[in-house]
């Protein structure tokens, strides 16, 4: 079997007629959420019933369906979350795409044979990952889609492994399942299908303190779109099994124009012509501009635009003159027509300007010369010369995409074969078979087969009438008939059998053998017992930080627990654990967040640094350091939100997690509650990490530069800050491997809770410096340790006051604070 063979075509469905495209247009799979929690929140749920009817259509058309699963599960949720699956496991879906690791142990407790999935919201990105997964059966992987095309092919040549890859659509400038921004906000988890599209925002550059203008450059984290269609023979070369499509927000035409070109390009070698001509018919159903995003690794000048962040087409040139009544452009795109649809996008006084409308008039000139005419209403005071022009709407080409899916005529059909055997004196017998499947009819006792008198029936007859497939899925391929002498059959008995024969392949397309079910064991709460001795673990982002916390860390006595360092660009760590070790202090070392193949220079430094654990902040580093003598921590991107993937974990030999920033008060409690909350580390101060991308903001705009090789290392020059609509000030820091943080302007408290939570049994909380120095590190520290030892909750709330009086911004109770959780479909 070749590659073109095994790779499948995966298209996103919103609704049905969405899945209608996807069927008509080239799809081998798709996807849907699945209802109450998948990871877009806005979309319309499907029913039960109505996912019955969806899967039965694809199955009668080949068509896999992949219910995306793809969030994070509460405790609280977790008997709803059974009762669904009991409901919609039985309809057997092609595949769950999970996101939650406790919810794959789950469905793997409760359906032993049902193929999983891992989404790209686990954040994986080595074959490390997969293999600490490995006992879960986890059949494929969505990697992100930050992963180069040289990065998959070093992941597959060590994993048998199914991989899928994302090949177009919008990018998320975070790493999927490891942004936070939204849930920064205010309770829009990402991770819960809320992103509240923080990303398509403007922000203002702060460069050590000053505001740094770059023109109209404001979008300074809006990636432009996924276009991967030049790709695909590379992709099918590497032997990627799956070419995932985003977009379960977009429309019909949408989805029909991804899996016609998307089909092409599989089963064909396109030309640059053709790729041209795909784009430009992808780009009209939507565009932010199309790039190749990481597949040919890091470009740190083409991935943002930076001038805008919503769809605007397809860029085919600039206006050159602007006179009374028309523009004159050059472009080069020859085709332009009477209403089609132009946005003519550039900035007038230093401020975004776009006007967009239907042509009225187009009247060649010279070259890619044009003058174009647009109605009264098109202000062409607002243009001028040096302005992009943007292609965004072409009837003609909507028409044709629509009625892809909508006309009879044009619809997928399955080609079959039929078998006639016709013996006098017997039934007539047809074996219908789609080459997969086979059926068996036959006439009636009282209907056989007779001598024909006068006109025998021909082949060419039962073409013609067991051929009338037309309100069927069926076309008919080929029909071979076995008879020894000229025959006759009523036309009445030839269509009971057409019908017959449909009526039982169709049956067979789309039956499913039925899943044995188990009932899995609810999760129990742990026996309670207060802390007596709650610890203060303290994380530190540079060694000066180490030297200041050195001359007041005997004022914390027993409190002190562990001091985690992570430090920017992973210099010094073998110094700032030489000195606290010197001071008699626990000390770890954070990893990175991300892990891609090769990336171990990182791990060897904390290696050869000899802290006394590892904070684990991705699957890989857990996979990594097993074995490794060092103690295990898991970290709050591990997104444990529930007792089922906090039991996973700890099995894993970690000794220690945090919980997940997702989780509000009561969520926190549910967690501690039903897990072993001696093992439950607790964030109470941080700047929460927002985005965490592959995208270098410094790079990007205050270096010429294309990645580290040339882009100057502005990052260990400058302070880096991203003003938002609010006038809040977000601090951007690099990790040892480029990537960029973006740490939330307001730092959040979670203080009000220690009490109880040393109440449930929970002994170990941190607090995360960002920049602060001396005195004010210092008395922030202390303060949580007051907070550690003072059980009266007015006085930790004064004593929270005082720390918050040190904030720029003030000081949130964030996550965690007592509030409705912004949920799924709220």
């Amino acid at each position: 079997m070749t590659n073109k063979q095994k790779c499948e075509l995966l298209l996103p469905v919103g609704n049905m007629n969405m899945c209608l495209a996807a069927i008509h247009n080239g799809a081998d799979a798709i996807y849907v959420g699945m209802p109450h929690f998948n990871a877009r929140g806005r979309t319309t749920d499907f029913s039960v019933s109505e996912l019955s009817e969806m899967m039965a259509l694809c199955h009668l058309y080949g068509v896999r369906v992949n219910l995306a699963f793809n969030v994070v599960i509460f405790e609280s949720e977790i008997p709803d979350v059974i009762n669904l699956l009991k409901e919609v496991l039985p309809l057997r879906p092609d595949a769950l795409i999970l996101q939650d690791v406790g919810l794959a142990c789950l469905v793997r407790e409760m359906a032993p044979d049902q193929v999983i999935h891992g989404s790209t919201q686990m954040t994986v990105t080595n074959y490390e990952a997969m293999s600490l997964l490995s006992d879960l059966k986890i059949k494929r992987f969505v990697l992100g889609r930050e992963v180069s095309l040289l990065e998959m092919k070093a992941i597959k040549e060590k994993t048998e492994t199914e991989l899928e890859v994302f090949v177009h659509g919008a990018l998320c400038v975070a790493y999927s399942g490891q942004c936070f921004t939204s849930e920064s906000i205010g309770g829009r988890s990402a991770n819960r299908g809320q992103c509240a599209q923080s990303c398509r925002l403007e922000y203002e550059m702060i460069i050590d303190g000053k505001s740094t203008p770059i023109g109209d450059v404001k979008y300074l984290v809006s990636p432009k779109d996924l276009c991967g269609i030049a790709e695909i023979p590379e992709l099918l070369a590497i032997g990627i099994e799956s070419f995932k499509v985003e977009g379960r927000l977009k429309t019909p035409e949408y989805v029909a124009a991804a899996a016609k070109n998307y089909r092409k390009a599989i089963d064909h070698t396109l030309s640059k012509n053709e790729i041209a001509d795909a784009k430009m018919e992808m780009g009209l159903t939507y565009s932010r501009g199309f790039y190749s995003g990481w597949l040919h690794g890091v470009d740190h000048q083409a991935l943002v635009d930076g001038t805008f962040g919503a769809h605007r087409g397809v860029k085919i040139g600039n206006v050159t003159k602007v006179k009374a009544k028309t523009l004159v452009v050059e472009v080069d795109y020859p085709h332009l027509k009477n209403g089609d649809g132009l946005l003519i996008a550039g900035s007038l006084n230093r401020k975004k300007m776009e006007v967009g409308g239907n042509l009225y008039g187009v009247q060649k000139l010279s070259g890619n010369s044009f003058e174009l005419t647009f109605s009264k209403e098109f202000n062409l005071k607002d243009i001028l010369s040096g302005f992009n022009v943007y292609f965004n709407h072409d009837a003609i080409i909507e028409k044709k995409l629509t009625a892809s899916y909508t006309d009879k005529n044009l619809k997928k059909k399955i080609p079959i074969k039929l078998y006639v055997e016709a013996h006098i004196g017997s039934p007539l017998k047809v074996t219908a078979t789609d080459g997969i499947h086979e059926v068996i009819v036959s006439s009636l006792e009282d209907e056989c087969i007779e001598q024909a008198k006068a006109s025998p029936i021909t082949k060419w007859n039962l073409k013609e009438e067991l051929g009338a497939l037309g309100a069927t899925c069926f076309i008919l391929d080929d029909l071979e008939l076995i008879s020894s002498k000229p025959f006759y059959i009523h036309q009445k008995v030839l269509k009971k059998i057409r019908r017959d024969f449909s009526e039982k392949l169709t049956l067979q397309r789309t039956l499913r053998e039925p899943l044995i079910l188990k009932s899995p064991e609810l999760p129990q709460m742990h026996s309670r017992r207060k802390e007596p001795n709650p610890k203060l673990n303290v994380m530190l982002r540079e060694i000066h930080q180490v030297k200041d916390f050195l001359e007041f860390y005997q004022e914390l006595g027993e409190t002190l627990g562990v001091v985690y360092l992570d430090y920017e660009f992973g210099k010094g760590y073998a110094e700032s654990v030489l000195l606290l070790k010197e001071k008699g202090i626990k000390v770890g070392i954070a990893t990175t967040r991300i892990l891609k193949p090769n990336e171990y220079y990182n791990f060897k430094i904390i290696e050869k640094a000899a802290p006394d654990l590892i904070l684990c902040r991705n699957l890989g580093a857990v996979y990594y350091f097993q074995g490794k003598n060092f103690e295990l921590v898991g970290d709050f991107s591990l997104n444990v939100t529930n007792s089922l993937t906090a039991k996973y974990f700890l099995e894993k030999n970690l000794s220690m997690l945090c919980a997940s920033y997702d989780l509000n008060s009561n969520q926190l409690f549910d967690l501690v509650k039903h897990s072993d909350a001696s093992k439950i580390e607790v964030t109470t101060h941080q700047y929460m990490p927002s985005f965490h991308m592959e995208h270098c903001v410094f790079a990007a705009f205050m270096s010429k530069g294309s990645s580290f090789r040339d882009c100057g290392k502005p990052c260990e020059k400058h302070r880096l800050e991203l003003k938002d609509q609010f006038g809040n000030h977000h601090q951007i820091k690099a990790d040892q491997e480029c990537r960029n943080t973006m740490f939330n302007a307001i730092p959040q408290s979670a203080a009000t809770l220690v009490p109880e939570l040393i109440n449930l049994g929970v002994g170990n909380f941190r607090f995360e410096a960002l920049y602060e120095r001396g005195i004010e590190l210092k008395k922030k520290v202390l303060s949580y340790k007051a907070v550690l030892l003072n059980s009266d909750v007015n006085e930790t709330k004064n004593l929270i006051n005082a720390v918050g009086v040190l904030e720029k911004y003030g000081l949130s109770d964030g996550s965690h604070r007592d509030r409705e959780y912004y949920d799924r479909k709220k």
